[in-house]
């Protein structure tokens, strides 16, 4: 192809790539196997359970149609787990004479390995006629209806159910058929026909929540918190949940259609019941409905319960059933569930928990230098400056453009003295040059992904023809992950960190701008099995990438696009292709929640938006808001104007620097709660309903959000808005965080806004850690003093916790961590130690002193302090809610208390 036509082509290409247009992607209709599971009929399933037995500790059973009794049976797989978790297998029986030349696909390596030992091995099964059951935890057992076939989990106390399969007699399972002259099994989407050489083998059926008010979860797409129903009377037509991840260009918000990400794990919430959760483990594409009330109601199926519920119907379009039931019943203990099989958030190192400052792309070293400088002068905290495509010798990965950046390593030395870190973009296309010893090495050892037709893949990507490596394969996983050693990445240092984009993965003239579904992976896998999963295994082999090359002493920072269940042991994510527009502004909040609760706490949107030029009010709300995500990076497009924060005048300048500073002085609280999310699952951006779950209120709420389980934050999300409309959940009341007035629990509040901050608040009876002393990066702030700023409730009471290690390797794996918690109670505060002790012989040592305890809503009439066991008495003075702010409103204040961090010790106001 000469050099005109192929950039013709590529021109081409990225026009239709690039903007959205619905009609590129398929529908429901365009998709065969959505379409055929739409189509059925409440009822149209008549498989019935048929020798139920107690096998290896699991629970067995063949399924068979009761109209087709001598067909081949599926086989069902109950195993029951500690702390109330249900999985169900139901896959073909490979073992019978009618055996196919192909397994279905079983997704490796997500459920964490730890997790088979929790498994309860079952003695008995209690059989009746019609129905057999096992014990499931205290108060639940699961019960397999034999004629229909039907899963739920029962509620042992009161008899409700919680979860249900089946109930509608929706599943279907087509099982994989030999091929004969007569069958054509091709699918056809717009210019592209992949081939069907095992014919149709999609999955669907329904599962039911009872005393569920909303169900959420399954992203990532940019709409509400609360799912919408998709199906049923006076629902507006819709197409399902789409999971099938996609480079989409430009997307729109509020819409079901799927994006970057796909984790097939829905919860449900009810005042009545609790939380309770349902996770499919299938990479391959999903749809989902949520079903309106009455959508059955002419199916003449009776449900033998009463009890309230939320229908839905999942639809795949291959894989097995790998499902997974999680009772709770509350909140958190869902979230535990889900992380004790998919794993908890990894511990990011300190300085992934700051902020960021990204763009495509700076364009030398002498652009970088400026940049990093202006920070300085503008007295702005950051601590990662990022490099996009542009930075490498024609998007060929591992390289530099040596005419734009000669000196990579003293560039990255000179950033490494301010305690800041760099990023460079590392994606999964490599490009077709036979001088490009990446793509010499993947071609000759046989590593890319294949075609149907048994040779390399080859599609189009940023550097033109480019092909991918098949990461599914642990032996192409550890060649990749090789490549970031430094004698590989030749000008890395070890303040250089990854990030991983375009890895859905993202092929320019595939179908939807995707591999087609029948290219070919190690073990004969069709990539329409396993696609959502790419770009995890891709984001895998890149995280082990770094800490090989840290000799695993060095916890990685790793960035993806894509993402599946399990991503959140590997690294952060963040949402993609935004826009400058307050709508995208305003959608951020419940895309990083939903994330969130699917385990991914490590996420944030682009501040300011990738797309467009945001005018100079919505980016400083952005920033305002953008330094309570977990995640907080600003990110633009290359056809965007320049917009660091010094470019749009001094009060505007004034006001972002403000918002990043906050995020400064919280990064002590923010650590903390990542550590939680290491521990237990619970992320760090919660739903309001996580912390409150009983305030119906708080159900549908998705403009605010807690932050740990002491700030709430509301964004701003309109132009010039002069009120905000603030709902403050619970009974008791509720601190600014910028002026420590007082607001009451349980009102929805009208506030006035100022162009100052968004509204964010402390709750009552709880301990904020901060740092006040704001440095060029947090690498700075190591050694700083902290403060504590106790907000008593009506009790006159409050706690908090406070971790710290090193901050960036993984000796807190072996006990180095220091973890307190403070408790403020009959007017005297403790710092207890609550590391545990056997967490290993290595301890992380801190002489870092405590200088500033402030209290909001003491009562009056104290005048001293007494600390012990130093047995110090010092005087109560008023002082400064924030020391670095003019005007900032006093309060009761304890001032340089000089008591360790890391010792026991308490201070009574007396």
């Amino acid at each position: 192809m000469n050099q005109t036509l192929r950039f013709t082509l590529l021109l081409l290409l990225f026009t239709s790539v690039f903007s959205w247009k619905k009609d590129e992607f398929r529908n429901c209709n365009q998709t065969p196997f959505c379409k055929r599971a739409r189509s059925r009929s409440p009822g149209s399933s008549d498989l019935i359970a048929t020798q139920i037995t107690v096998t290896d500790g699991d629970l067995t059973a063949n399924l068979i149609p009761k109209s087709q009794p001598d067909s081949k049976p599926l086989i069902l797989t109950l195993s029951v787990h500690h702390d109330g978790i249900l999985r169900l297998k139901i896959d073909e029986d490979h073992h019978s004479s009618h055996n196919h030349p192909k397994k279905r696909f079983q997704v490796p390596d997500v459920v964490v390995e730890t997790f088979a030992a929790t498994k309860l091995w079952l003695q008995r099964l209690t059989s009746e006629d019609a129905a057999s059951s096992v014990y499931l935890s205290d108060g639940y057992s699961a019960v397999i209806r034999h004629d229909p076939f039907e899963l739920f989990i029962r509620d042992d106390n009161s008899g409700d159910r919680v979860i249900s399969l089946n109930s509608h007699g929706l599943f279907d399972f087509e099982q994989l058929r030999e091929k004969n002259e007569d069958d054509n099994w091709a699918e056809s989407f717009r210019t592209h026909t992949d081939k069907r050489p095992y014919g149709p083998q999609s999955i669907s059926f329904d599962v039911s929540f009872y005393d569920a008010d909303f169900v959420y979860g399954i992203p990532e797409r940019a709409t509400s918190l609360a799912l919408k129903p998709t199906r049923g009377p006076n629902v507006e037509e819709s197409e399902p949940y789409r999971l099938f991840n996609l480079d989409v260009f430009e997307y729109i918000h509020d819409s079901p259609f799927g994006l970057y990400g796909s984790i097939p794990f829905m919860l449900s919430h009810g005042k009545v019941r609790g939380t309770s959760g349902f996770f499919w483990l299938n990479a391959a594409e999903m749809q989902i409905d949520v079903l309106g009330s009455g959508w059955d109601a002419e199916s003449g199926i009776s449900l033998p319960s009463s009890q309230n519920r939320i229908d839905t119907m999942w639809m795949s379009e291959a894989g097995v059933v790998d499902a997974f039931f999680f009772v709770g019943p509350r909140p958190k203990d869902v979230l535990r569930q889900y992380a004790a099989v998919t794993g908890a958030s990894a511990l990011p190192q300190m300085f992934a928990v700051a902020y960021h400052q990204c763009r495509w792309n700076y364009r030398d070293e002498e652009d970088v230098e400026n940049v990093d400088a202006k920070f300085d002068e503008f007295d702005i905290p950051y601590d990662v400056l990022w490099l996009d495509i542009e930075h490498t010798d024609g998007k060929r990965y591992f390289t530099w453009d040596r005419t734009l950046f000669p000196n990579p390593e003293e560039m990255q030395r000179k950033l490494a003295g301010k305690g800041r870190h760099m990023v460079t973009i590392a994606d999964p296309h490599i490009k077709r040059d036979e001088n490009y010893y990446l793509h010499k090495e993947a071609s000759e050892k046989g590593y890319y992904v294949k075609d149907s037709s048994g040779n390399d893949f080859d599609g189009w990507c940023w550097p033109g023809s480019s092909s991918y490596p098949d990461t599914l394969n642990p032996e192409i996983r550890s060649w990749w992950a090789d490549k970031f050693s430094y004698q590989s990445y030749v000008g890395s240092t070890p303040s250089l960190y990854i990030w991983n984009d375009m890895n859905e993965p993202s092929v320019f003239n595939g179908p939807e701008v995707t591999m087609p579904r029948d290219a070919i992976h190690y073990g004969g896998v069709e990539h329409r099995e396993l696609h959502n999963a790419y770009g995890y295994y891709f984001h895998m082999a890149t995280a082990e990438g770094l800490v090989k090359r840290g000799e695993g002493k060095d916890r990685p920072f790793v960035l993806s696009r894509a993402l599946f269940a399990g991503s959140q042991r590997y690294g952060a994510i963040w949402t993609g292709d935004n826009s400058a527009d307050w709508d995208h502004l305003r959608v951020s909040v419940p895309m990083v929640l939903t994330l969130g609760l699917t385990g991914m706490s490590f996420s944030g949107a682009d501040v300011g938006g990738f797309f467009g030029n945001p005018e100079p009010e919505l980016l400083v709300r952005w920033y305002q808001l953008g330094a309570y995500y977990p995640f907080f990076r600003a990110h633009a497009h290359h056809d965007t104007k320049r917009r660091e924060p010094w470019l749009f005048g001094e009060r505007k300048t004034e006001l972002i620097r403000d918002a990043i500073h906050v995020r400064y002085a919280l990064l002590p609280y923010y650590y903390t709660l990542f550590r939680e999310a290491n521990t237990t699952g619970v992320p760090v951006a919660r739903p309001l309903w996580m912390e409150f779950p009983s305030d119906e209120a708080t159900f549908s709420n998705d403009e605010a959000f807690m932050v740990g389980n002491s700030i709430l934050v509301q964004g701003i999300y309109t132009e010039r808005a002069k009120h905000a409309s603030v709902y403050l959940p619970g009974k008791q009341p509720w601190y600014d965080l910028r002026t420590g007035t007082v607001y009451k629990g349980g009102v929805t509040h009208k506030l006035e806004v100022t162009e100052e901050s968004i509204p964010a608040f402390q709750r009552a009876g709880t301990i904020l850690t901060r740092k006040d002393r704001f440095r060029r990066s947090s690498t700075q702030m190591a050694n700083d003093p902290f403060t504590l700023v106790i907000a008593l409730n009506s009790s006159q009471a409050a706690e908090g916790e406070l971790y710290i290690d090193d901050g960036s390797s993984f000796g807190f794996l072996e006990g180095a961590f220091i973890h307190r918690r403070f408790v403020f109670a009959n007017g005297k505060l403790t710092s207890v130690d609550v590391a545990p002790t056997s967490g290993g012989n290595v301890r992380h040592k801190s002489d870092v002193v405590i200088e500033r305890i402030i209290l909001l809503g003491q009562a009056p009439g104290s005048k001293h302090a007494l600390i012990e066991p130093s047995n110090q008495k010092i005087d109560l003075e008023l002082g400064p809610l924030w020391v670095q702010r003019a005007r900032s409103p006093l309060f009761t204040t304890i001032r340089k208390p000089n008591v360790r961090v890391a010792e026991d010790w308490t201070i009574k106001i007396l």
